[in-house]
């Protein structure tokens, strides 16, 4: 072996330790803090009424076994070594298990998906031997879309149990550590003084909200140290002080004991106990800020000797004092001679640890409105170095105000440990279901491991929310309340914009409509940029046209924008856009579907424009410089000017002619292809690979050789110089921004609840929250809003998914089936009928039929043409001699 190599191998091995270890200790200040500030009110929780600490000290043993086995089961064995593998790529949290499973398996809801999507770098799929039962169990949750449905909503279940845990952990950590004061002064006065200063505590600390905290996150990872030391050397301190036979307590037998003692009253009082392991959900939530080794480090080597130590020091404590003149709390073990310091230090880790869950507030509001699961708010990113550091206004004022009002409503740690734990439990229910369907689907391993692992600690967890429900009375209907609350505002938000997208789907115009227009219809062509936004990744909107009825007239360079997210963390800047040609090169239309992942940061307007114009400079090039170097470049030139229904998308990185590969998407297929809620492009050809070129500038080139070039080439680079010129010119001449403005209704005839869902709550929500210009951070002084009106069915949606399941092999339906599906739906969803034509006394889609002229065997499409007596497509003046020839020549000609 060579020494040097050796060596080198040694340094990269100390390097990835200290970076690993440095990452451990910044760790400590983002994802312990609520975690390790638990200790503050644990007990306290536990003997608040339920039972009593005896002389026999059965019931303090026997918490501190539960308090011991609870922390190494739960956040050591589930979330260390098992959950914090479940990550999507380098990122966790409930959102990140449900994009893995969406990957995997068929079950996402979100609209406009693509084929294309699937190749994104950050969306491998790690191709483990897929067995006969975990494909079973695939296939299952595929069929059926309820499961989708249930899936969608156990999501949104712990997704809003998180949010409810950012209104509680703030509330209850800087309670618990304000309430040291008790030991300090009178009753009188600790009853008029802790609540307003934990009231103050909480204003300052969301007033800094928007600061961001990387001006202060240096402080964050000291201060969690420095508690962590002060309680386990104070638990070390009681141990050897008090009772070093607490040790003893650790046996599984003492919980055995303290069950059988105390019975009902015991099982309530696990709703204290589960407090435990309050913030490790966060160790999987930010995941993708540190790694997976930072974390475990941290946590297997420093967070859980250190609670386990402060623990058993209060236990020890309590183990020779049965009867305090205060309740059980967690300043009656500290020494007088150090509670000052100790209670400071309390507080400066509780607004740490509360910092935490305001973060992960922020950001799992921000995924879920990413995914159209949340109504639009403004996101303010605080700090352009640190990923992930946003500040949203309207959520941090709501926070601090329930926040302040749980303060005051419940006064003590009791009602708000009833109310934190069954948030916590219920976020962790929720992680076990999904990480048991990862094993199956992600990592291929038998079902019988999963259930294993769904039984084990779906029934630690399931003990602890049965104790937790027993307190409903007592502060735990808070949770609850928050959850439904949220949960409604969710489910209605994302059932109205899948319903929009199904509308628009269905009511979209076709491409041979656009194509048509022109100066003989009387609509000009202005100078500038128009970027029409939609939802759609194919086909026209029928706000565009719309617009151009009422305004007949569109700018010189057309650009249909769809900004979508996809089911992956983040999309590399180089695979953001997908670019493509809506109709001739001539026509100067284009589609830009723009690419976006759940924990992406949006671009502000110029940069996108900018970019956007540059990736459309690199496409044309692109898409010229493939025809040149094809072997059929004069049908290629053909094909560029005179295509009149086919849209090739490409994926344009950041560097022009970068060998970047490329998908081409028959646009005229995709149609056929998409499916209610999970549309696909099923005519995706195999990858093109271009030369690549080392040039980094952004400009794009082209030069003609005098001495060998032919007449095609020489054409087609003047074709070349024009377009480009044509869209400098446009840039310089002001982009327009054109969206929708959307009036959303229920159709008449539908249920109570869906009238009310529809007409009152979504569009509640639409006009108080930030519209589409705010989210796309729109210049007021470029927008062009167009009014439509979306009439929304649930009946309708199955209905089509009815037909389009009937008719999936040979687009066919019988005339009844025809007639009952036009007689329900056929006043919303016209366009869907256009497409079907009558042949034989059945009804064929237009994408089934041979567009071919049988007579003249020219191409019907883009010209006047019928429908002969057989279902042939003709020329007009090529029906009467189709029609009159003889049955044998009909029948073979088609």
């Amino acid at each position: 072996m060579d020494p040097e190599f050796g060596k080198s191998l040694d340094t990269s091995k100390k390097n990835s330790w200290r970076t690993s270890l440095l990452l451990a200790y910044q760790s400590l200040g983002v994802v312990y803090g609520d975690l390790s500030t638990s200790p503050l009110y644990v007990y306290k929780s536990t003997f608040a009424e339920d039972i009593q600490h005896s002389e026999t000290n059965e019931e303090i043993f026997g918490v501190l076994s539960f308090v011991f086995w609870t922390l190494t089961l739960v956040p050591l064995f589930k979330y260390v070594f098992v959950v914090l593998r479940a990550d999507d790529n380098g990122e966790g949290g409930t959102f990140a298990l449900y994009s893995l499973i969406c990957r995997h398996a068929r079950v996402s809801l979100l609209p406009n998906r693509q084929v294309a999507d699937e190749a994104l770098s950050t969306y491998k799929l790690e191709h483990h031997p897929e067995k006969n039962s975990s494909s079973g169990v695939k296939l299952y949750l595929e069929k059926h879309k309820v499961l989708h449905t249930a899936l969608l909503i156990l999501v949104l279940l712990g997704t809003c149990m998180v949010i409810g845990d950012g209104v509680l952990t703030p509330a209850i950590s800087v309670f618990s550590a304000v309430s040291g004061l008790e030991l300090s002064m009178s009753k009188e006065h600790h009853q008029y003084a802790v609540i307003p200063i934990t009231c103050f505590i909480l204003v300052c600390l969301f007033a800094l909200q928007h600061y961001g905290t990387h001006r202060v996150g240096f402080f964050f990872a000291p201060i969690v140290l420095t508690w962590l030391l002060c309680i386990s050397s104070l638990g070390i301190y009681n141990i050897i002080y008090w009772n070093p036979h607490v040790y003893q307590a650790l046996s599984p037998y003492y919980m055995f004991k303290f069950l059988k003692k105390t019975r009902k009253g015991g099982w309530m009082s696990l709703g204290g106990i589960l407090l435990c392991i309050t913030g490790s959900e966060a160790m999987f939530a930010d995941l993708g800020h540190f790694s997976y080794s930072a974390i475990q480090t941290a946590f297997t080597f420093l967070v859980y000797p250190a609670l386990i130590l402060a623990y058993m020091g209060q236990a020890a404590y309590l183990s020779q004092h049965h009867h305090t003149s205060y309740q059980i709390s967690f300043y009656v073990s500290v020494p007088e001679s150090v509670r000052w310091p100790v209670l400071i230090i309390a507080i400066l880790a509780s607004v740490v640890g509360s910092q935490a869950i305001i973060s992960g507030t922020f950001s799992i509001i921000n995924q879920s409105q990413s995914l159209s699961c949340f109504p639009r708010v403004k996101v303010i990113h605080t700090s352009d170095k640190i990923h992930g550091q946003i500040y949203i206004p309207e959520i941090n004022w709501v926070l601090m105000i329930l926040c302040i009002a749980v303060t005051i409503g419940f006064r003590d740690t009791k009602h708000m440990g009833n109310a934190s734990g069954l948030a916590v439990m219920t976020v962790m229910l929720v992680t076990t279901c999904l990480t048991s369907l990862v094993i199956i689907l992600c990592w291929h391993k038998p079902p019988i491991l999963a259930l294993f692992f769904l039984l084990f600690f779906g029934s630690i967890e399931l003990l602890y929310f049965s104790a937790s429900l027993t307190k409903f009375t007592e502060g735990a209907w808070l949770p609850i309340l928050l959850a439904l609350f949220l949960m409604t505002i969710m489910f209605v938000w994302h059932y109205a914009t899948i319903k929009k997208y199904e509308f628009d789907l269905h009511n979209k115009v076709s491409l041979e409509w656009l194509l048509a227009l022109g100066p003989s219809l009387g609509i000009a062509r202005v100078p500038g940029i128009g970027l029409v936004f939609t939802d759609l990744t194919s086909g026209i909107p029928a706000n565009f046209s719309r617009f151009v009825t009422n305004l007949p007239a569109f700018h010189r360079v057309l650009v249909f924008v769809c900004v979508k997210s996809v089911p992956v963390p983040f999309v590399p800047p180089a695979e953001r856009y997908l670019v493509g040609r809506v109709g001739p090169a001539a026509h100067r239309s284009y589609r830009c579907i723009v690419r976006y992942g759940y924990r992406d940061v949006h671009q502000d307007v110029d940069s996108f424009e900018s970019e956007l114009v540059s990736k459309l400079a690199d496409f044309i090039h692109y898409d010229w410089h493939r025809s040149q170097h094809s072997p059929h470049s004069e049908e290629d030139v053909s094909h560029s000017n005179e295509s009149t229904s086919e849209c090739r998308l490409a994926v344009i990185g950041t560097v022009a002619f970068s060998g970047t590969p490329a998908y081409e998407i028959e646009e005229s297929m995709q149609p056929a292809s998409v499916s209610i809620g999970f549309s696909t492009v099923e005519s995706v050809t195999d990858v093109i690979e271009m030369e690549p070129v080392h040039a980094v500038e952004r400009r794009v080139r082209f030069a003609i050789d005098d001495d060998s070039e032919s007449d095609v080439r020489t054409n087609m680079e003047l074709q070349l110089r024009e377009e480009l010129q044509d869209l400098l010119a446009a840039q310089e001449a002001g982009t327009a921004f054109i969206l929708g403005h959307s009036h959303v209704r229920a159709k008449q005839g539908s249920s109570v609840f869906k009238r009310l869902a529809i007409n009152f709550g979504y569009n509640f929500l639409r006009r108080n929250c930030r519209g589409p210009d705010v989210a796309l951070k729109v210049p007021p002084v470029s927008l062009l809003e167009v009014g439509m009106v979306y009439v929304v069915s649930v009946q309708d949606a199955e209905l089509l998914d009815e037909a389009r399941e009937a008719t999936k092999s040979g687009g066919r339906m019988s005339r009844e089936q025809y007639g009952a599906l036009r007689r329900k739906i056929g006043g919303t969803y016209k366009d869907f009928f256009k497409s079907y034509v009558e042949v034989n006394g059945e009804y064929v889609e237009e994408g089934w039929v041979d567009k071919t002229c049988k007579v003249c065997k020219k191409d019907t499409r883009g010209e006047a043409r019928q429908v002969d007596n057989f279902g042939r497509y003709v020329h007009v003046a090529c029906l009467e001699k189709s029609n009159s020839g003889n049955f044998f020549t009909k029948l073979f000609s088609r």
